[in-house]
């Protein structure tokens, strides 16, 4: 009923462009704080420097990763090296923390502003898991989790929540290593062969198959559906709705 194998009893879900409509919203964050710190760095330098894409740039170096690995890899992509400074930076700090302090807070006013949207289709899925008596949970490194999900009206539907923060306490690994995946299914009391991982990047698809977990989703919302299968998807599907057949 749900497309899954029989043996899987628990669902693992990322959230931002899986269930939420908001990895869009996240691109347009990284690139208004990218492109202002980049055109600020070439006013200071002289140097002409590429500009954040909200696609290639986006799914390549940020999507899916904790913040501050996502500020380390795009800056490294234009040769750019920050301090890494401290987790409370302002905004305006020129530090891998105060970039992604940047981020975060134009991600926020953004989400104040338009609010949050599920995706109709994976919201049937998730009730159709409950139904099931499948035992669901969201795995996002975005730190904004439970806001977000309130937001969206979804909060209530989890079990369990692995979010940034859960990840900054327990010393956890960011996707694409498998730690906080592997936690979820702890938290369900599941083993990874019987659970599976719904993913739209890249990074987390790859976490998913780095944890042996026993079934791969790759949803993809952009094209990259040959991506995620090499990166480890065992199906892919442009929504979940399409898991529930006819």
């Amino acid at each position: 009923m749900l497309g899954l194998p029989d043996t899987i009893e628990a669902l693992l879900f990322d959230m931002d462009g899986v269930l939420t409509q908001t990895a869009t919203v996240h691109a347009q964050a990284w690139k208004q704080a990218f492109d202002d710190f980049l055109r600020e760095r070439a006013q200071a330098t002289g140097d002409r420097i590429a500009p954040f894409d909200a696609e290639s740039d986006y799914d390549e170096y940020v999507d899916g990763k904790p913040r501050e690995d996502g500020v380390r890899s795009f800056l490294a992509s234009r040769g750019i090296a920050l301090p890494e400074g401290a987790a409370d930076d302002p905004p305006g700090a020129r530090t891998v923390h105060g970039l992604g302090n940047d981020k975060n807070g134009r991600m926020l006013a953004l989400i104040h502003r338009d609010g949050v949207k599920p995706y109709p289709g994976s919201l049937r899925y998730l009730r159709a898991a409950k139904r099931a008596g499948r035992r669901v949970a969201v795995v996002s490194s975005s730190t904004n989790t439970h806001e977000v999900l309130t937001a969206a009206g979804i909060d209530e539907l989890f079990a369990t929540v692995v979010d940034g923060h859960v990840a900054e306490r327990e010393r956890l690994s960011g996707k694409p290593a498998p730690d906080t995946y592997l936690a979820a299914a702890a938290e369900l009391q599941t083993d990874p062969q019987r659970a599976a991982v719904f993913e739209d990047a890249l990074a987390g698809v790859a976490a998913g198959r780095a944890g042996a977990f026993g079934y791969v989703v790759g949803v993809d919302r952009v094209g990259q559906r040959e991506a995620l299968l090499e990166h480890g998807a065992d199906v892919v599907v442009a929504d979940l709705a399409e898991l529930l057949g006819p």
